[in-house]
Formats: C-alpha cells, structure tokens, sequence
C-alpha cells in the first residue's frame, strides 16, 4: 500500500461476518411482524436541489400488485452484479459492475456483445466478506471531457474502503492510471455502503456505512469525528479531493468536514431526483426496521439511537434533532432494503414522482409518493435478490439482482 495514500483510521476490531450478502439487515437475526410506517413531518429539500422547480404531481396513483419485473439485456447475465450505469455521451452504452471486481460494457438495445471495460480483482482485499468487493461507481458530470470514472472497493491489509479515479480511453478504463482519492478504515467486513454518485452541484456523495458489528458496537452512527455511518460529500475536479466550502461541518470542531449527513447504520444506494434533485437512500436496519430516508445537509438520521421510528436501545430515548424516515417497513415483509429511484420515465405515467424502491430479501418492490404525505405502494412482489435499480437514460428502471439477471419494472398484464 501506497504510504502516502489518505486514510482515516480507526481501530481494528475482530471481524463480524455477515450472514446476508451485500446490505445486510440484523446481525441478530431478530425479525418482527410489523407494518410499514410513514412519516408527515416536512423535511427540508437537501442544498443541492434549491435551484431547481419542484415536481408537477402525476394523475392518478399506482396500482398495488400492478406491476412486475421482466427480464432484458439478456446477454448481461453475470454473477453478483450490483450496479448499472450509462456511459455518458453514449446513450445506448452502459456499464454493469459486479461484485468480483470486473465491470462489463454493454448495450441497451443488444446491438453488441459484452466487453469488459475495467477489471479490479487485483486490487479487492482476499478473502472478502459478504458486503466487501466493488460496490460503486460513478461518471465524472464531465466525463465527454475528462474521461474520468470514479469507484469504491474493498481493500485489505488494513481492510479498508477505497475510493479511486480511473481514466477511461478508447471504450475501457486504463487500469494503471488509478489515482487513490481517499481511504477508510473499516474495522469490520460488513456495513460498507459503498454507493457513489455526483450531485446537480456537480460534487461526488459517497455512502459508508457505521463500520459493521451488531448494534454499532463503535458508536460510530452519532460520532461526527469519524467518516462513518455518513454519506460524503466531496470535490473531486482536481488531481485528489477538496471540501466544499459550504459543506455542513466544515466549522464544527471536532468534526469530519467531509461529512454531508450521518447516523446512517448501511446506505445501501441512494440517488439524486433528476428533476427535483432532492436525496433518496435506503438505509439497511438493524432487527426490525428497513427505512427510506430523504437526505439533506447536515442531518442526523438517528442510527443507533433509533431504528426506523423507535428508540433502539430501550424505550424513552432523546430524538431531539433527529430526522425520522420517510418511511419504514418491518422484516415480516423483508430483511435489507435496496435504494432506488424517483421514476421520471414516460411508459408509466401514474408513477411519475414515485420513489422506488426493493428488498434484497423478499423481492418485494415498493413505491413512495415525494409530492404528498401516505403510505407505500407494494408495486410488485418478485422474488427476486434485487441488489440495485438503475436509471435508463429514458428514466425507466430496472433492477439487478444475484439471480444473474436484470429486469425491467413495468405494468403487469
């Protein structure tokens, strides 16, 4: 390893080995009958979207249990695959990372076969856990002029999140052109996050989980001295990274300036609103609640003092300034909630300003309206390992899951 590669370091603990893969809910394996809850409190549109005119709600509303996932992109059928994204300039290219560590270069309308853009096997810790691996990219806003491509992995020897700038030429990433832009230490082989995407603001979010181990063990969801349990924000158009200027901590003492949000047990994906710009994760639980948050600057989302709406240690705890979910649901109805999208495509039109969203374990696919107060919609129950949504350029959705397959939401018949 690179000595002079920027780290933050925390104190390694004994490894806590995850039983489901990916973003994992308890390690404890509690599960409790419980309904979804939804939250009226108005919660402030995140910074990054204040410029940008509110949504027009669509007529009508979804239909429960009226939609389905149908296969497409048949020929992108590899293994652990865990993110899609277009290549921009070319709106029928697209990538598809797996977890393995090698991304494919595909096309949206099959017109061409597979081809491997980038392979980071190399560089992934050994022997990794079930939430370790390749778990994010991103464009640069600017990639038509930098070519540059932006990527989370899981390092080892001290085990570590990696984020990393490539350059991309000729159709493929130039594998010795890594740039280390920033590492953390994880002291535990779950709770990575790992989900990266760029802002309207032009900035780069990056998600990390609390640092693994049942219960957050480290305290690390309420402590802004780490870059844990917090999504980042960062300017990464120079040759490493700075701080935004108007990023929420920058003159907090004591604090990670880095820091945009915290008290995030596992953000596994989130996403910006193409047309609001507002912030959407979904934050894994604990035993009991999966929850869906709208991220804004500076603001606790309350892990591990609560897990979705209730006090997690005991009843009676302080919620002073903690933001609530959105929405939650209970693991009667799944056990690790997958992040998705505000959907602003045009084949459902009644679904327009709905926040998607799955659960690896069930399968099951809900919807949320932004524009109102009211409960989810269970769109769709589809049985499968859903891992991640993806946006087309048309802004349909499509989800990929570890049944080697990617599927297209749409009505059911």
């Amino acid at each position: 390893m690179n000595s002079n590669r920027p780290i933050a370091v925390l104190a390694p603990l004994i490894v806590f080995a995850c039983l489901v893969v990916v973003a994992c809910g308890g390690e404890d394996g509690g599960q409790t009958t419980a309904t979804a809850r939804t939250a009226t409190p108005a919660i402030p549109t995140a910074t990054a979207s204040a410029a940008i005119p509110s949504p027009t709600p669509a007529a009508g509303a979804p239909r429960e249990n009226g939609y389905g996932l149908e296969p497409t992109l048949p020929e992108a059928s590899f293994e652990r695959m865990l993110g899609l994204a277009a290549i921009p300039g070319n709106p029928n290219e697209a990538v598809v990372l797996t977890q393995g560590g090698v991304i494919y270069r595909v096309a949206l309308d099959s017109s061409f076969s597979p081809a491997v853009f980038g392979d980071l096997s190399g560089l992934l810790i050994e022997n990794p856990g079930n939430e370790e691996g390749l778990l994010g990219l991103a464009f640069s806003p600017r990639f038509e002029a930098d070519g540059r491509v932006f990527v989370d992995y899981s390092a080892g020897n001290p085990r570590r999140s990696v984020l990393a700038r490539f350059n991309v030429s000729n159709g493929a990433m130039e594998m010795g052109s890594e740039r280390v832009i920033l590492e953390v230490a994880q002291p535990f082989a779950n709770h990575n996050g790992g989900q990266l995407a760029f802002g309207p603001d032009g900035y780069l979010y990056w998600g990390l989980g609390d640092g693994g181990g049942a219960g957050d063990p480290q305290g690390n969801g309420q402590k802004l001295s780490t870059l844990l349990a917090s999504i980042l924000r960062l300017d990464v158009s120079g040759d490493s990274y700075t701080v935004p200027p108007d990023n929420p901590f920058v003159d907090v003492a004591g604090a990670q300036p880095e820091k945009y949000a915290y008290g995030l047990r596992n953000p596994w994906r989130f996403s910006f609103d193409r047309l609001t710009g507002d912030l959407w994760a979904g934050d894994v639980g604990q035993g009991k609640w999966e929850e869906v948050n709208r991220i804004e600057s500076g603001g606790n989302y309350g892990w591990s003092i609560v897990e979705g709406f209730e006090c997690y240690q005991g009843p009676g705890c302080d919620q002073t300034g903690l933001i609530p979910p959105r929405a939650a649901y209970g693991h009667d109805a799944g056990c690790s909630i997958t992040g998705g999208y505000v959907y602003r495509g045009a084949a459902m039109p009644e679904l327009e300003g709905w926040y998607v969203y799955g659960d690896y374990c069930s399968g099951n696919i809900w919807a949320l309206d932004t524009t109102a107060d009211g409960e989810p919609v269970l769109l769709a129950e589809s049985g499968h390992t859903i891992t991640s949504f993806a946006e087309l350029p048309d802004g349909e959705i499509v989800a990929l899951t570890f049944d080697s397959g990617i599927f297209r939401l749409q009505q059911a018949p």
